[in-house]
């Protein structure tokens, strides 16, 4: 006895049936989708609805019913519909307690709110610092993280002294050394207790978590623009830059001027230190503005020292670890090389002036609109 044709013509299209095909292929498809998308495509090819519950092992009513929500409504019919879920168990105001909670002052002794406290301070709601958690990831709001930032004005001044830097590395003026000095401070010594194991195929290299330590050491660094050269020397106080300066400049030409870019450390601003060079009128100092020690080139050069020697090294001694630098340095002299530095402060400050022109036009057009569209209504 034959079966009685189904009402719910399926005729697809070619992009409809690439669609289709394409659930059905893509991996990362729901089971269910993917089932509901063969059932289309069986159907397009005029098997009746038992013949694909057979084919494809399911029951003949799931057949009826996407083949009938396809029908009517297309691929968007083959998901599942909005459903209401489980009632609220916290309504509105308690949503609303747990958000204000959150992004109050935390309570005495404590930094920053914990799902835990939040959870004791409404006690009365019987809510639970599990439920905090769910409610507050809906809210976005992360009481437990924080992030930083400068609050620093648009001062003129700043992007002067930024470009006297930036002028002095793009276009250094003839007859003239430029020199970037530096200091980096304690610099732990420190040995593994136990030795590391090499890396192997398939394996990452070892190393063991606990460590000795051995002291600090500080050094300070002079970086000649011009070679990318550096000079570096151990200090016991962070007060070197005279010497620094006189070792770079016992090897330089006496003709040339020496101009050292510096940071506002205090070792570099001491009233010594400014006496010191003002009575050497071949020396002459640019410092980098507050906040942009960056722009010192010889920072740069730590970072080289950072990632291939200090990270991953051992040293038992202080006085170890001054002698890795120094070769480390040498090493470096062989093959150094000028930096190429693309950084412009006055083209960077003309960009951020045209930008906040922009905001500030785009500011004055919306509200000008806004104070229109009554007089048009």
């Amino acid at each position: 006895m034959g079966h009685a044709a189904s009402p719910d013509i399926v005729i697809l299209g070619s992009r409809r049936k690439a669609k289709l095909e394409a659930i059905v292929r893509r991996a990362s498809s729901p089971q269910a989708l993917a089932l509901r998308a063969r059932i289309v495509l069986l159907a397009h090819r005029g098997l009746s609805n038992p013949a694909i519950a057979a084919r494809l092992g399911c029951h003949v009513h799931t057949v009826r019913t996407w083949r009938h929500r396809f029908a009517r409504h297309g691929v968007p019919g083959l998901c599942d519909r909005p459903r209401s879920g489980r009632p609220e168990l916290y309504g509105p105001d308690v949503r609303l307690r747990i958000a204000v909670t959150a992004t109050s002052v935390p309570p005495e002794g404590e930094s920053a709110w914990t799902h835990g406290l939040i959870a004791g301070q409404l006690a009365d709601t019987g809510v639970s610092a599990s439920q905090v958690g769910r409610i507050l990831a809906g809210l976005e709001l992360r009481p437990h993280r924080i992030r930083s930032w400068l609050n620093r004005a648009d001062d003129p001044a700043f992007w002067d002294a930024a470009a006297a830097v930036c002028d002095l590395y793009l276009r250094p003026p003839p007859g003239t050394m430029v020199i970037c000095i530096d200091e980096k401070t304690g610099i732990q010594v420190k040995s593994r207790k136990h030795p590391g194991q090499p890396m192997r195929r398939g394996r990452h290299g070892r190393r063991e978590f606990e460590y000795i330590r051995h002291g600090v050491v500080s050094i300070v660094a002079a970086l000649d623009v011009a070679t990318g050269q550096v000079v570096t020397e151990p200090i016991g106080r962070n007060n070197s830059v005279r010497s620094s300066v006189s070792c770079t400049g016992s090897t330089s030409a006496p003709h040339l001027d020496i101009h050292l870019i510096m940071d506002n450390g205090s070792s570099h601003t001491s009233r010594a230190t400014r006496a010191w060079i003002a009575a050497r009128p071949r020396i002459k100092v640019t410092y980098t503005p507050k906040h942009a020690s960056w722009l010192d080139m010889a920072e740069l050069w730590f970072s080289v020292l950072t990632r291939r020697l200090l990270t991953r090294g051992e040293f038992t001694s202080r006085a170890e670890l001054a002698d890795k630098i120094t070769g480390f340095t040498i090493r470096h002299n062989r093959t150094a090389h000028p930096w190429t530095w693309t950084y412009d402060a006055r083209a960077d400050h003309a960009a951020y002036i045209a930008r906040r022109a922009r905001i500030g036009l785009a500011t004055i057009t919306g509200s000008t609109t806004a104070q229109a569209l009554p007089e048009a209504a």
